[in-house]
């Protein structure tokens, strides 16, 4: 997984904040993948950024991913 943030979401604290909420919550929303991906995580800029959101914005991803895999 990469993760790409830019300078637009703040100084690099509030940036190294953002990666470490993006891993945590891909770490416990991984085991959902049903095959081997490569991913490149680009956040939005929000007011706000929750680790609740980031897990449940990617529970919906790869609940998407693993449909069209069926397909």
């Amino acid at each position: 997984m990469g993760i790409a943030i830019s300078k637009k979401h703040g100084k690099a604290v509030t940036r190294n904040a953002i990666k470490r909420l993006v891993r945590e919550a891909f770490k416990d929303s991984c085991d959902k993948l049903q095959h081997n991906y490569s991913i490149i995580v680009l956040p939005r800029i929000a007011e706000e950024y929750s680790y609740h959101k980031m897990k449940d914005g990617f529970n919906i991803c790869f609940k998407k991913v693993n449909l069209c895999e069926k397909s």
